[in-house]
This record gives structure tokens, sequence and C-alpha cells, in this order.
């Protein structure tokens, strides 16, 4: 043992042996440790953080996310190289038991182990950074195209990405070094010899743990349909995310059991071939194979609900961008139609004409066109539910089921947004979120409870969508008025109410100009500069504030989001999809070496060639899918949690949502399925040799 050369030759060796193990576990660390460079280089690209001047957004969500991206993928590759680690070490206990018994100390067994691990860090880690630097140009154009941004010129090379990359993965695969020295420090030759084929024990059928998984699954279900709002959804995900993975582990471990085991009573199934052989051979490693189930099961639903929630947000966003951005230029306007305490002497009425005439002018006095212009009023203020139908502006008291922000607007408005007529009459109207023939609104002072009485509506129509345009953050109600006189009254009323915190009126312009993008945003800069000027606004009466909004910057900001979680979303779902794939092939060679011996003695004492592959395919097929259907489950029950979330996002289209969700799942069961094709094909080979 003297030879220093022996020991790399024999590591390399060894690497060359168990290729079929070591090959894809290499291929994983490349995968991981390109992925992670590209993300932080992304992140450190100079060229990035300039191509748009005067719009930081994009560069700022670019930031965001690859930073949020590379701390997830880093977990999640440390979760994935030390399971992968571990299944390794046990299929070549026997190996490295053999080498004891022949001579080989712990301590050259060790050095072996160390370079070992250096060539699979060369190969993984060097060949991740080579990757990463040949498909970064690529990523950073898929992912610009997203957030509708230039691409940054020319190949850049972050060396302080690969460093930091490369001193990541060496950690990470020094500290599986360390576990694996230390369970050869502490086992005996004879236990290494037989390490790979201890078996399981028969597992009991556990009634309280399946109670627990009942429970804990139910739970994570009930949350989940019941989640109301998108605060409420971003206040429980977490813990019916928890509940439902608790749940999964539980059921896996004692329903499955407690399954086969009533399998096996059933003389008339359990006593064929196909049967017999599956079962007896699955309810004795239960414990092991449910545990590796379960993990499938909740990757798959994690791929599935991060494609199909993040493709839902960037579908979407057209819906969103039209309608918060109506317009080449959109006007807010902020007031209140009557004077509040103390402020009669400075408040004049807001002349909502001279605002427009004031815009139009100064659009016009630079040189452009206006092709059309629309303007709208609405009202918004909190109120509390008493009953259905029923509101109180008394929102936090007692009587009161939850704060619904309520929000007014007129015929005009509804139907200039949607396309559609209401004809409604003076008191009558039209409501989304609102149970019941009638709205009734109690005019309560606010914390105080004085009743100022209350006003009734004839609910002549309930809207199926919601017209106005607001993040779902609590429960949402949206009244559609005949008139502005209706709006004006709901705000006098609501305006005592709440005394010193009252709504204020919005007033919303949208023009359309004869411009390009850059001739827009060279006309917002002279517009701040012009409203520097106080006489700028004078004659259009008393208000508070007043914003002026580029649909071409709302749509760069939207897309900015949207398309950052999309390209998120992508990258860590093909990272958990690969860790599902290689989870599976992991496990069927496993179960396929473990059930090697077994059927070479079947087919010895007269078990045909078809018949193996007939047990097997059953012994597969009993389990392998199980997963993900599971998973499909849990996907169709997240599905309105799911869409709650998206409402913070102000994503309303339930149709585009379920059709992302559904085709998720569906292009799922499809790469599901071709892995199973291969998996079992390779099984079928190990056992048969």
């Amino acid at each position: 043992m003297r030879n220093s050369s022996l020991y790399p030759k024999l590591a390399m060796q060894n690497i060359r042996n168990n290729r079929k193990f070591y090959l894809p576990y290499i291929l994983s660390l490349l995968g991981d440790v390109a992925a992670m460079y590209i993300m932080s280089a992304l992140v450190k690209d100079p060229g990035a953080k300039d191509i748009v001047p005067g719009r930081p957004n994009g560069y700022m969500y670019v930031s965001i996310f690859m930073n949020m991206g590379m701390i997830i993928a880093f977990l999640f590759s440390t979760i994935f190289v030390c399971y992968i680690n571990g299944f390794l070490i046990k299929q070549r206990k026997k190996e490295l038991g053999l080498y004891n018994i022949l001579g080989m100390g712990k301590s050259h067994i060790a050095i072996v182990l160390v370079m070992e691990t250096l060539y699979i860090g060369l190969l993984g880690i060097g060949g991740g950074i080579m990757t990463g630097l040949a498909l970064h140009k690529l990523f950073s154009l898929f992912l610009h195209q997203m957030l509708g941004m230039p691409v940054p010129f020319g190949f850049y090379i972050s060396w302080a990405s690969m460093a930091q990359t490369a001193v990541l993965f060496a950690i990470l695969l020094g500290f599986t070094l360390l576990l694996n020295l230390n369970k050869v420090r502490v086992s005996k030759p004879i236990e290494l010899l037989h390490g790979s084929s201890v078996g399981e024990r028969e597992p009991k059928t556990r009634l309280l743990m399946t109670l627990l998984g009942v429970v804990s699954l139910g739970g994570g279900y009930y949350v989940a349909i019941t989640t109301r709002t998108g605060i409420d959804a971003i206040v429980t995900y977490f813990l019916a995310v928890g509940l439902v993975i608790i749940g999964t582990y539980c059921l896996f471990t004692a329903v499955s059991i407690f399954i086969l085991k009533t399998l096996r009573k059933n003389k008339a199934f359990y006593y064929k071939t196909g049967h017999f052989i599956g079962i007896s051979g699955m309810l004795y490693r239960m414990k092991q194979n449910a545990v590796g189930l379960a993990n499938i099961c909740i990757l798959c639903t994690m791929v599935m609900v991060m494609l199909s929630g993040t493709l839902s947000l960037y579908l979407g966003t057209a819906d969103v961008v039209k309608e918060q951005y109506p317009g080449d230029i959109n006007i807010n306007v902020s007031y209140y139609p009557q004077p509040l305490a103390g402020e009669e002497e400075d408040w004049s009425l807001f002349d909502p004409d001279a605002m427009l005439a004031a815009q139009a002018g100064f659009i016009e006095g630079q040189g452009y066109r206006i092709e059309n212009a629309r303007t709208s009023y609405s009202l918004g203020f909190g109120t509390g539910k008493v009953s259905d139908g029923v509101y109180t502006t008394d929102r936090f008291n007692d009587a009161a089921k939850g704060v619904v922000m309520m929000t007014v607007i007129t015929e005009d408005n509804y139907t200039a947004t949607t396309g559609e007529t209401l004809n409604l009459a003076p008191g009558e109207v039209a409501a989304y979120g609102v149970k019941g023939d009638t709205l009734t609104i109690r005019w309560t002072v606010d914390q105080v409870g004085t009743e100022l009485g209350e006003s009734s509506f004839p609910i002549v129509k309930h809207l199926s969508r919601n017209p106005a345009f607001n993040p779902d953050i609590t429960e949402l109600a949206t009244i559609v008025v005949a008139d502005n006189e209706t709006i004006y009254d709901v705000w006098a009323r609501q305006a005592e109410a709440y005394p010193g915190n009252s709504s204020s009126m919005r007033w919303f312009a949208c023009l359309n100009v004869d411009a390009t993008e850059e001739e827009l945003v060279a006309l917002q800069d002279c517009y701040y500069t012009a409203i520097e000027d106080s006489s700028f606004y004078e004659g259009t009466g008393s208000w508070l504030r007043s914003s002026w909004n580029l649909r071409s910057e709302g749509e760069a900001s939207a897309y900015g989001l949207a398309g950052g979680f999309l390209f998120l979303g992508i990258f860590l779902g093909f990272i958990f999809l690969l860790a599902t794939v290689l989870i599976i092939y992991y496990k069927q060679i496993s179960e396929g070496y473990e059930d090697k011996d077994r059927f070479e003695i079947m087919q010895k004492v007269g078990l045909s060639h078809s018949q193996v592959k007939r047990s097997i395919h059953s012994q597969i097929l009993m389990v392998f899918f199980l997963p993900i259907v599971v998973a499909s489950i849990h996907i169709l029950f997240d599905f309105n949690m799911v869409e709650k979330l998206l409402t913070m996002f102000y994503i309303h289209n339930t149709a585009i949502t379920a059709m992302c969700t559904l085709g998720t799942v569906l292009v799922f069961f499809v790469a599901y399925g071709i892995v199973y094709l291969l998996t079992a094909r390779t099984y079928y080979k190990i056992v048969e040799r």
C-alpha cells in the first residue's frame, strides 16, 4: 500500500466500474452547478444594470428573483446530493467491506473515498461551470425576452460567480465525504460486506400514524379550500403546505401498508404469479419504499404548482396591463367632492373638465395629437360584512364577520370597461361579490357605534366577474350604480361614518396619443418639469394627489415581475423535475439489485421471462403512478389557494389559471409515463441477468 499512484487509479476504476450509479450523480451535480453559476452571473452582469435608462425595475427583478433562486437551488441541491450519496454508499458497502477483508485498512479506504470525491468534484463542479459559461448567454436572452427588456451586448464571464459556485459545492461535497468517512469508521468489515443487502422487516399497520395522516391531510385541504382572500393565502399557505407534507408521508407509510396487507388477505388476487411477487416484495420493503414515494409525490406537486402558478401569472399579465393602463397616458386624481371640517375657506370644487383640458392642452402644446380620451369615477371604502347583502361601516365590531372592500363605479365606467350595457334605473345596482337581492349598508360611526341610518339598493344583476381593478387583499364587493349622483351620495354617507378618515373619490382619465414609446417617455419628462410651475393646475379646483403613468412603463414593470417569476419557476421546476427523475431511477435500480437474487431463484425453478416481466410491471404499476395521482389531488385542492395568491398580482382570470393548471398536469403525466417506461426497462434488465 506504499504505492501512492494506487489510490488515484483505484478511485478512477471504482467510478468507471460503478458508472451506472455515478454517471447520473455527476450529471445532476453538473446541472446544479451550472444553474447556480447562471443565476449568479445574471445578477452580476454589469450590462444588465443600464440596458433601459430610467427604468431600474427590470434589473431589480432580475436581482431579486435570481438571488431567491440561488438560495432555493442550493438548499435543494444539498438535500438532493445527500440523498443520492446515501444511496451510493449503501450500494458500495459490499465493495468497501471486501477491500477491508482483503487487507486495506480503513485509512486506505478513506484515501480512496477522498480521491473519488476529488474526481467527482472536478467533473461535476468543473463541468458545471463550463456548462454554465456556455449557456449563460442563452438563458440571459430567454430571461430578458420574458422581461420585455433588450439583451446586454457581449459575452460576460463572472469570475466572482465561478468562485462562489465552486466554493459552495466544494463544501457540499466535503460534507458528504465526511458522512461517508464516518460510516466507514464506525462500521465493521462484515457489516460493510452485507450492508447493501440488509432487508426491511415486515412493517406493522400503525393506526395512530394513519389517523395523523388523515387529520393532517384533511386539515391542509380544508385550509386551502376555505381561503377567501389573497392576504389569507399568504398567512396560511405554509401552514397548509406543512400539513399536506406531513399527511403525505404518514399516508404513504401507513395506508399503503394497510392496502398491501388487505390485498394479501384476498387469496383470489394474491395467489397469482405477478401479484404474489409484487405484493410480497413491496410489503417487506415498504418503510423505505413509502418514504421514496412520498418524496416523489411532494416533488411532483412542487413542480406542477410552481409551473402552473408562474405560467398563469405571466399569461394573465396582458389582462392586468389592459385593465390598469387602458390608455397610452393614464392620469389618476384623488379628491373630496365636499370640503372636510376646517377646510371650507381654502377648498373649491374639483373640476374634472378643467383637469382634462389642462392635460390635453399640455400634450397638444408639445406637438402631439390625442386620438381619444375617456374618463371615469370610482369610490372605494372598507366595510364589515354582517350577513349576506348586509354591511356596516363599523367594520371591526363584534357583529361583523369580516372586512370587505367595497368599490362603487358608474354604469358608464362599467360599459366602457366591459362593453356591456346594464340600463340601470336610479337607485338600482349590479353587484359582484354580494349575495341576496338587496344591498344594505348600515352607516355607523366607525369604532363609536353611533347609528346614522342605512342605504338599500335592489340588485338587478349579479356579476360573475369583478369589473373593478383591485388586488384581492380582503374580500371584495363591487357595486355598479346608475350615475355620478349616487356615487357622491354614497361618498357623503361614508364620510360621516369615517370622520377624519374618509375615503376620497378617484377620477381617472386615459388618453391615447399619436406618439412612439420614446416620444411618450420624453413627454413625461417635460410634464414633470411643467408641473413645477403652480399655474399649471390653475382652475382645476381642490384635489389631494395626482399621478401620470405611461402604459409602456406599467407594461414593462408588470412583465418584469411576471417574467421573473416564470423564469424562476421554469428554472427551479427543471431542477426539481430532474431530481424527481433521478430519485425514481435510483429507486428502481436499488430495488432491482435487491430483487435480482430472488428473481434468479424463481427463474431457476421455472419462472419464464414473460412471467418475470409481467410481475415486474405488476409491482411497478401498483405504486409507480400512485405519487403522481396523489400529487394531482393535491393540485386540485391547492387550486383555490393559488388563485387567491394570484389576485395579489391583480390576476382574476380563473379560466387562464385553470387551463395552465390542467395543461401542466397533463404534460407532467406524459413526462412521468416516459420515465416509467425507461425505469421499468432498467429494472427488468437488472433482475433478468
